[in-house]
């Protein structure tokens, strides 16, 4: 597929993620904001579209190395490796950076009072992501799996408590923004995880779980609004 400026940031990220490593380089957000086209995500950042579309070519140029192409695996595989991969993730990062953004503010915060406010987040974003991830687990993602074998079966779905699945998917959404937001206002408190001098070890593990942390937040976002919701949608509307 060759991209195009009128094409989505999600539409090419979903093809080829490849991609995404290009859209990161220039700060344009393929997850929560991936509806936008190439030339609109590139103008509100002030580069050409142009010299953006030749870095996704370049970086996906070679055939048969663009790693697991999600768009085409079925829900529930999709659901798995999300709950396997991202979700594990999350919750074996959570205690390690609450507890590592705690000491570095306990023992670097009067030099750097900024790291406070990272703790603070970091903390916000470890509560409201617990939640989100058992209601995806226990809710939605069950519910969306059952849309797939209804769907493959050839039977209308089963009724569901909440109507129509855009409604959780809206609030997964926002909670998927929410966290994206907080951990750009993470990077932007540390200056892109730069280390200060005369920091120490604790402090340089912790910006680089940060950074980490933030790298697969964007993947796991961008696999459920950009691939995983739309076409539990399609689904729901008979059109998967």
């Amino acid at each position: 597929m060759t991209a195009t400026e009128d094409m989505t940031v999600r539409e090419i990220v979903a093809n080829d993620f490849r991609a995404a490593a290009v859209f990161q380089r220039h700060g344009i957000d393929f997850c929560c904001k991936g509806n936008r086209s190439v030339e609109d995500a590139c103008t509100s950042r002030g580069i050409s579209p142009e010299r953006v579309l030749r870095e996704v070519a370049d970086a996906t140029a070679t055939p048969g190395t663009g790693g697991p192409r999600f768009n085409s695996w079925d829900l529930k595989t999709l659901v798995s490796y999300i709950s396997t991969n991202h979700h594990q993730f999350v919750r074996r990062m959570i205690p390690v950076l609450l507890a590592h953004t705690r000491k570095v503010a306990s023992v670097h915060g009067e030099a750097h009072p900024e790291l406070s406010e990272v703790a603070k987040l970091f903390a916000g974003i470890a509560d409201e992501m617990t939640s989100h991830m058992a209601k995806e687990e226990h809710i939605l993602f069950p519910h969306i799996v059952a849309l797939e074998e209804a769907s493959a079966a050839g039977r209308p779905p089963a009724p569901s408590p909440f109507g129509t699945v855009r409604n959780p998917i809206r609030m997964m959404e926002h909670e998927h923004d929410s966290a994206g937001e907080a951990m750009a206002r993470i990077r932007s408190l540390t200056s892109g995880y730069v280390l200060p001098q005369g920091a120490c070890t604790t402090y340089r593990v912790c910006l680089q779980e940060l950074e980490a942390f933030e790298l697969d937040l964007h993947e796991h976002v961008h696999l459920e609004n950009n691939i995983l919701f739309p076409r539990a949608v399609q689904l729901e509307s008979g059109n998967g």
